[in-house]
């Protein structure tokens, strides 16, 4: 594609353009990827068509203030964001190893961003520019806003934007917020300023009037030391992450505040529309194609965004803190149109990849009650059991399903990102559920059970294993009845907070009663802006104020996970060493409900006539075992935004999940 469909990434390109300057240099983390699952292609094309010119400053080398001179001097001020994750989950797994791949990088090469990526960048352009406006934002930014606990650091932080000595911190789905923020800079009012945009953070002086109410109010000298206090700042601020109800939170740090405004409302239809109608070159930039492209693109290059937020409000994923526990949704004609461009390209194949979101399956606000007072507080929509307002309807996802099905040129439309079977089960209607099963999954359906343990699934602020089973039952009664093969791969967690080795060991004997050898597992990962990280380092639920157990030893962790994989032959020895601790030796034998041999048994006992190995993926109810597909990193070997998919426009950046996605 023509280096013209793209916004300049260099000074010739720049002049190319006949620009002496732009309005705003975006710098960012990741390779510039002009796509709408990408967060910096977003709010740029919306600057731009607001009429601001945009550079972007891609992967600057950060080493020297030098690089981050290539435009000179902005007009308006400077945008920075990691990229489309935390730059510290980029760069390492849940055991602190460093990765060896990036996917947001070209040719996946690493240690083109540095760590803590937003704090290095603004320091470069203090050093280049000293007083010119520098705006955050980003999925690094949105999350690490508050003090907040480092697993990397193993202490509590101070907020980015105090450390990054940035001039604002944008923070949620960023559209609307740079909007409001570049038109004020345009009219001349000085950054210091700007206190008054929903969905920003600034610091003040302690003295200094607040514009909106405040709701509560903490000091850092106490957050960094008492936990207690900290699991209260963190409740308090997930209470108050809704446009509706929200008000303003502070954060002492000596003689500053740090103010948060309330949340911006989300994106109406109409908006987010007009957000997905901008011209996106649809890929990454042609500079990179000598290196291989950008590897990230291939797991969107023909899916569909149609959603954002999620009520599903799982405890590990940031979701919640940042996208918001609201669902909008684009018109289906939005949507179709995106797919017509999809269809035009010249390498696709007649199959539209993912239709989805945060969660594929919701189109529309949890109940009517969220339009008119916002979200519910103290208690989630689906957990541990469906709201009696939940209104659940998939009627409107089946008319855009159809309606991309029958374009030409289109063969099959699947369904990648994370289905909440729970709700899915709450629809009455079955029309969903059959179709799903008859038309949309590629083989594999991808779900999230994460544990089997009620305990564990508490803290995690999931439905309980019955509610699994009962959508699996079901699931293959329809497989079957549609004369299909098709099969489950669970999503199963290791050592989240609340989880006992007695508890990974009911997992592993769930395992071996289903015939389930899960392939890759993910191992707990505590990131900032979860409800969960907040458990792990303090050992109280947030959101409850009830004490958790947390397995932080390391050693724990590895039994914990070693029990998920107990057939592997290399885990035999942690296997054994788990159930001793857990008082389990009963399994170590070779009856059939044993999940280990002793030691030497591998040796000394050959298999039992007609017996045959675990599967690897689950099996039908039919009695037919599935195919071993590699399920999708989830144990650490490719990063994930917040568990959820692609939720692009935040902040001055975004958070692509892998999803992703789920």
């Amino acid at each position: 594609m023509e280096r013209a469909a793209f916004l300049p990434i260099c000074r010739a390109d720049m002049e190319a353009r006949g620009w002496d300057v732009p309005d705003f240099v975006y710098v960012t983390g990741d390779a510039y990827v002009d796509h709408p699952s990408f967060g910096v292609a977003i709010i740029s094309r919306v600057l731009e068509a607001a009429g601001y010119r945009v550079a972007i400053l891609a992967q600057p080398d950060f080493r020297s203030a030098d690089a981050f001179r290539e435009f000179g001097k902005p007009r308006l001020g400077f945008l920075v964001t990691a990229g489309n994750i935390d730059s510290m989950v980029a760069h390492y797994t849940a055991a602190k190893k460093r990765r060896s791949y990036d996917y947001y990088s070209p040719g996946g090469k690493m240690g083109l961003r540095p760590d803590r990526a937003v704090i290095v960048y603004c320091n470069r352009i203090r050093e280049a520019y000293g007083d010119v406006p520098v705006i955050l934002g980003g999925l690094e930014a949105s999350l690490r806003r508050f003090a907040h606990y480092d697993y990397w650091d193993d202490k509590v932080r101070r907020s980015v934007l105090v450390d990054s000595r940035a001039d604002l911190l944008t923070y949620g789905m960023g559209e609307n917020i740079l909007l409001r923020i570049a038109a004020l800079l345009d009219k001349g009012i000085p950054v210091r300023k700007i206190r008054d945009v929903r969905g920003t953070v600034y610091l003040a002086k302690r003295e200094d009037a607040v514009h909106y109410p405040v709701a509560a109010a903490f000091d850092y000298n106490e957050l960094k030391t008492d936990k207690r206090r900290y699991a209260e700042a963190f409740a308090a601020q997930y209470r108050n992450q809704d446009a509706l109800n929200g008000r303003a939170i502070l954060e002492y740090y000596d003689n500053k505040a740090l103010v948060q405004n309330p949340p911006m409302p989300p994106l109406e239809r109409e908006e987010l529309d007009r957000v997905y109608a901008l011209p996106y070159a649809r890929t990454y930039h042609p500079d990179y194609e000598r290196e291989g492209g950008v590897p990230a693109i291939e797991e969107v290059r023909f899916s569909v965004t149609h959603n954002r937020g999620c009520f599903g409000a799982c405890n590990f994923c940031a979701l919640a803190f940042h996208q918001g526990r609201t669902v909008r949704s684009r018109s289906i004609e939005s949507v179709v149109e995106e797919c017509r461009k999809i269809i035009a390209m010249p390498d696709f194949k007649g199959y539209i990849h993912d239709v989805g979101g945060p969660t594929a399956n919701f189109r529309a606000p949890a109940c009517e009650k969220q339009l008119k007072s916002g979200v519910c507080a103290n208690r989630k929509c689906l957990a541990p059991t469906p709201c009696k307002n939940l209104r659940v309807d998939h009627s409107e996802y089946i008319r855009l399903l159809e309606t991309i099905e029958a374009l030409p040129g289109v063969k099959k439309v699947f369904i990648r990102s994370g289905i909440r079977f729970d709700y899915l089960l709450a629809d009455p209607d079955e029309r969903f559920f059959k179709k799903l099963v008859r038309d949309h999954v590629s083989g594999q359906l991808k779900v999230a059970p994460e544990h089997c343990s009620p305990r564990v699934l508490d803290a995690m602020g999931k439905p309980h294993f019955e509610v699994y089973e009962r959508f699996r039952r079901r699931y293959f009664e329809l497989t079957k009845s549609f004369g299909k093969e098709q099969y489950l791969v669970p999503y199963l967690m290791s050592s989240h907070p609340g989880s006992t080795l007695a508890d990974a060991v009911e997992l592993a004997e769930c395992l071996k009663r289903d015939r389930y050898a899960p392939e890759q597992v993910q191992d707990y990962y505590p990131t900032p802006g979860t409800a969960s990280t907040v458990m792990y380092y303090t050992g109280i639920d947030p959101l409850s104020g009830k004490q958790v157990f947390v397995p932080s030893d390391y050693r724990e962790k590895q039994l914990q996970r070693a029990l998920l994989q107990f057939n592997r032959p290399q885990n035999a020895a942690a296997v054994r060493e788990a159930l001793r601790r857990a008082g389990r030796e009963d399994l170590i034998g070779f009856g059939a409900e044993c999940l280990v041999r002793p030691e030497g048994g591998e040796r000394k006992k050959a298999p039992e006539r007609g017996k045959k190995p675990l599967p690897s993926a689950n099996r039908s109810t039919s009695g037919r075992t599935a195919r071993g597909e590699k399920s999708p990193s989830r144990s650490g070997s490719r990063p994930s935004a917040s568990r959820g998919r692609r939720g692009s426009g935040t902040g001055s950046g975004g958070s692509r999940a892998k999803g992703g996605k789920r």
